[in-house]
């Protein structure tokens, strides 16, 4: 991907070259000086990332020499005359309850000049440094030792709806179930900005935790679902599980993406919820019973957590909608919006138009979607807007290799089009077609591997109404709550993994986040003819930023583009690596976070997850500037900004993954494979830390996910 593709994606034109960005051999966790070519007019020095990219100021002896020896460090780098405070970390008092593990996507909601409300979303949990730190977090002494013991001979699994209630293994295994369900959902969290325009937390009325467990135990905390699968979640009968709640349900978990509404509500996509509920659905849209998906704890994995609670599976992977200034109000999952791996949420509202929400399937195979309200908006600030979120058509995206693509209705009377295993053999890779299970009094899909078994699928079934019985909005509910294997039928594009949507407020484009190309033998891969590397490659796993530009919400067609492509720069990238979030700021700079394995490929050359900045303007327009790395293994996810933008908040999520605590000085020597800027390769040495212990710094003790509040040290907008 080159330089001028980059400047497309920003919405500008290809002038004259950028100056070049300098570093100097400073330690890794400092940001660079400036050298001779650096101008004064870059809106801040990157900070130092440990492979040569283009705008590093250096000659290629000068590159070969500076990256021969980095070391990795376990802390947020933010540049030079910037400051990051810590706003709240895992463990913290939060309204009722704490603050939440493993924390995703922030919305920032001003009440006043000086106070606001932050919601935060937390994901899941990361078991060996969850574990490790519960005691420090929440006081909490679970028996998680005694329950690897006990579930050792059963391969570290138990289905504990068999089991007694007077059993002491289930007993165990709800207790800990239920402290990483109260570690999940979403919370609100009060902010006041002092005299020197920092921002603190400020508890108040509005703080707030919405559990995984939320109305358990009172159900007038029971969420509240919209739309047609209301009327699947009623059914007096059914193919499959029947929780006695009706339309009402308990939490929400795997809370990742999100977004904001004009009106002032945010919207939680929940997203991997197949690793703690069954995914996969019958004909009438019902849950297999939650014996289908047992409990489990090995010591290393942490899982089926809706096992022990009787969770109905269908009741989760939705968008849920929570007002962060109405802490009585449930929130409420629309259903209208489909269910499916939810990452990202982009909402356009525009006065006399219906509501558009764009929202990506994080799988590989999975699918971009659009949701088109049946009513229009009036005025984009009122707050009754929420109810157009209920009755809507739920479309998923089909890309033509030439630039253009057509939106496909997920409807009754929609015809079926899967895509043909053939498309694939012209890369030379074999790739079934998953779809809704021909047998349909079984749950989940079939894998069609050949074209003629397609053919012959499409002769037994022509449209989505007969593989979805019902009558009406029962029958449209089961299609949105299958959604992903019903777009498979109607032959959606299988897609790089899309977690991040956001529109262009100068352009009303959207701007998605593919995050990786290539495939899972069980899930599929992203189509290579859309999906490919800088020089054609089938698979890239580094990812792509691309434009979408939508015609009209009544139009079913689009255009589309790749604007940036992620990366090594000798391969064609642009120095990042599978970029996750996004945000654009009001000046129209497009900031990314990357969203890396925490297991790395060997000679992997990118290092920690970070944050970057594609500026519009200035002399660096055109370029991908680094401007905060993250602690080892983590990942820095949820970036917004404050109203004046002063401030960009950040949230960093599951430090230690992989490693657990950092003990004093434990590391690992590594060489990597690089290459200078004339094409000459080289090795590096680079000291990886093992473990974490952000944010204390203080070796053995456990890692905390938390989020961050960065300033300039001297005040004012953020880039200037």
């Amino acid at each position: 991907m080159n330089r001028r593709s980059l400047l497309m994606l920003l919405g500008i034109g290809t002038g004259s070259a950028a100056q070049a960005v300098a570093r100097s051999r400073r330690p890794a966790n400092a940001a660079p000086r400036p050298r001779g070519s650096l101008s004064p007019e870059l809106p801040f020095r990157p900070v130092p990332t440990p492979l040569p990219l283009p705008g590093d100021g250096l000659a290629a002896a000068e590159q070969r020499r500076h990256y021969a020896q980095v070391s990795l460090v376990d802390r947020l780098v933010v540049p030079e005359g910037y400051r990051a405070d810590l706003l709240a970390v895992w463990g913290d008092p939060l309204g009722t309850g704490t603050f939440g593990y493993n924390n995703d996507h922030l919305a920032f909601l001003a009440l006043a000049p000086d106070e606001a409300l932050l919601t935060v979303n937390f994901e899941y949990i990361s078991a060996r440094p969850w574990a490790e730190g519960l005691g420090e977090a929440r006081g909490l002494a679970l028996p998680l030792e005694p329950l690897r013991v006990a579930l050792a001979d059963r391969d570290g699994r138990v289905d504990a709806t068999a089991l007694k209630g007077r059993d002491p293994l289930l007993a165990m295994v709800r207790a800990v179930a239920a402290a990483a369900l109260e570690d999940l959902g979403i919370g609100v969290a009060g902010l006041r900005r002092g005299a020197e325009g920092r921002w603190q937390r400020q508890p108040g009325r509005f703080d707030r935790r919405i559990t995984g467990l939320s109305g358990l135990e009172d159900p007038a905390q029971l969420l509240r679902a919209s739309g047609p699968a209301a009327a699947v979640f009623r059914a007096p009968q059914r193919l499959g599980h029947d929780d006695g709640l009706g339309d009402r349900i308990i939490g929400t978990f795997a809370n990742c993406a999100g977004g904001t509404t004009p009106w002032g509500t945010v919207l939680s996509a929940e997203e991997n919820v197949q690793n703690e509920v069954c995914e996969e659905v019958f004909a009438d849209g019902s849950s297999p019973a939650p014996s289908r998906l047992p409990f489990r704890w090995d010591g290393r994995r942490l899982r089926g957590l809706g096992n022990p609670f009787g969770l109905a599976g269908n009741k989760y992977g939705w968008i849920v909608e929570v007002d962060p200034r109405r802490p009585r109000r449930p929130p409420v999952k629309h259903t209208a919006l489909g269910r499916f791996r939810h990452e990202a949420v982009a909402v356009k509202a525009e006065a006399g138009q219906p509501l558009v929400v764009y929202s990506g399937c994080d799988r590989h195979g999975g699918h971009l979607y659009r949701y088109v309200s049946a009513g229009r908006i009036e005025d984009p600030g009122d707050s009754s807007n929420s109810a157009l979120f209920t009755q809507g058509r739920l479309e998923v995206a089909r890309f033509s290799p030439d630039g253009r693509g057509r939106w496909i209705p997920l409807l009754p009377g929609t015809r079926l089009d899967p895509q043909r295993p053939s498309h694939y053999r012209r890369w030379g890779l074999s790739q079934p077609t998953l779809v809704p299970h021909h047998d349909r009094s079984r749950p989940g899909a079939i894998a069609l591997g050949s074209d003629a078994e397609v053919a012959e699928y499409r002769e037994r079934f022509a449209t989505l109404a007969a593989l979805y019985p019902g009558e009406a909005e029962a029958r449209l509910g089961a299609i949105l709550i299958d959604a992903h294997l019903a777009a498979n039928a109607a032959g959606a594009t299988a897609t790089a993994r899309p977690e991040d949507t956001v529109i262009d407020p100068s352009t009303g484009d959207l701007l998605i986040a593919f995050t990786a190309g290539g495939g899972e033998e069980k899930e599929g891969r992203a189509d290579p003819a859309i999906f490919s590397g800088p020089a054609g490659e089938s698979s890239w796993p580094h990812g792509w930023v691309m434009r979408l530009s939508d015609a009209s919400p009544e139009s079913g067609s689009f255009g589309w583009r790749m604007v940036a492509v992620g990366g090594a720069p000798w391969e064609g990238g642009l120095g990042f690596a599978n970029p996750d979030n996004l945000e654009v700021d009001r000046s129209g700079n497009v900031w990314i976070v990357t969203d890396r394995s925490s297991r790395p490929a060997p000679g992997d050359p990118f290092g920690n997850n970070s944050c970057w900045v594609l500026p519009k303007a200035g002399p660096a327009r055109g370029q991908a500037l680094c401007f905060a790395t993250g602690p080892m293994e983590c990942e820095l996810t949820g970036p917004c900004f404050d109203d004046p933008q002063h401030t960009l908040f950040l949230a960093v999520q599951h430090p230690g993954e992989v490693n657990g605590t950092r003990a004093a000085k434990a590391g690992d020597s590594q060489r990597i494979p690089l290459v200078d800027r004339s094409g000459t390769p080289f090795t590096q040495e680079r000291l990886v830390p093992q473990g974490s212990n952000w944010p204390s710094g203080v070796p053995g003790r456990p890692p905390r996910p938390g989020i961050v509040a960065i300033q300039r040290a001297a005040g004012g907008e953020l880039l200037s």
